[in-house]
C-alpha cells in the first residue's frame, strides 16, 4: 500500500499553545499586566496556565466582572510588544512537522489566538512554512472561537472529500472535533489529563504524550 495516496487526502489540524509551542511565560506576564493596569488582583501563574487555550475574554470573565474587552486589549498591548517573543517550540515539533510533510499530509493550525498573532508567532519561530492554513480569531469568529460554525464550512469548501483529524491538548479541541464529526488526537503537553479529554469526546480518539509521539500508523488507524 502506498501511504502517500492516502495521506495526501488527510488534514491534520493542530492547536497552537501547549500543543506546538510553550508560550506560558508570555501569556502569564500579559495576563497579569492587564490585571495590574486596572488595579485588579494578580492571578497565580498556575491558574492562568490552566486556562490557556480558552478565549481571552472567557479567561478574564471567569475571574472578574471588570470589562473584559478592556482587559483583552491590555493583554494584547503587552503580548504584541513582548509576550509573543517569549514563545518556544516544544521538543521534537519541527522534526515531526517535517516528517508529516514528507508523508504528504495537509497540515494546519486552529487556535483561540487572533489569527494575525498566531501567524506572526509561527513566522517568528520559523514554523509557518510547514502549514497550509492558520485559522484563529477574526471579527467574524471571535464570539465562538474554535466552535464557530464557519470553521466547518471553511473545511468543506477548501478541502472537499478530505478527512480531518484534530490534534490538541485542551477540551475546546475535543469539542471542535465533535463539531466537525472527526477523530481527535489528544496530547498531554498542556494542563489537562487524559480523562478530561476522553470523557467529552464523541467518536474516535487517541491520547499520546506529545506531538512528537505521532506516527503514520497511529494517524491511519483513525481513518
Amino acid at each position: 500500500m502506498n501511504d502517500k495516496n492516502i495521506t495526501k487526502n488527510i488534514v491534520l489540524s493542530f492547536d497552537l499553545d501547549n500543543t506546538l509551542i510553550n508560550n506560558r511565560e508570555g501569556i502569564v506576564a500579559s495576563f497579569n499586566y492587564a490585571l495590574n493596569k486596572y488595579n485588579l488582583p494578580l492571578l497565580e501563574k498556575s491558574k492562568i496556565e490552566y486556562m490557556i487555550g480558552t478565549p481571552l475574554n472567557e479567561m478574564f470573565e471567569s475571574i472578574t466582572n471588570y470589562d473584559s474587552s478592556k482587559l483583552v486589549f491590555a493583554f494584547r498591548e503587552y503580548y504584541g510588544r513582548k509576550g509573543i517573543y517569549q514563545a518556544i517550540i516544544l521538543p521534537g515539533i519541527k522534526a515531526k512537522l517535517i516528517e508529516l510533510r514528507e508523508l504528504s499530509y495537509t497540515l494546519g493550525v486552529i487556535t483561540s489566538k487572533k489569527q494575525e498573532m498566531a501567524m506572526k508567532i509561527l513566522e517568528i519561530l520559523e514554523l509557518q512554512k510547514y502549514f497550509d492554513y492558520v485559522m484563529g480569531e477574526t471579527e467574524e469568529t471571535k464570539e465562538l472561537g474554535k466552535l464557530h460554525p464557519k470553521l466547518k464550512v471553511d473545511f468543506e469548501e477548501n478541502y472537499p472529500g478530505y478527512k480531518i483529524i484534530i490534534i490538541g491538548d485542551h477540551p475546546k479541541d475535543v469539542l471542535l472535533s465533535n463539531n466537525l464529526n472527526c477523530p481527535f488526537i489528544g496530547v498531554l503537553t498542556g494542563q489537562h489529563s487524559s480523562k478530561q479529554l476522553e470523557e467529552i469526546k464523541k467518536g474516535k480518539a487517541i491520547i499520546i504524550k506529545s506531538v512528537s509521539d505521532l506516527t503514520n500508523e497511529l494517524i491511519l488507524s483513525l481513518i
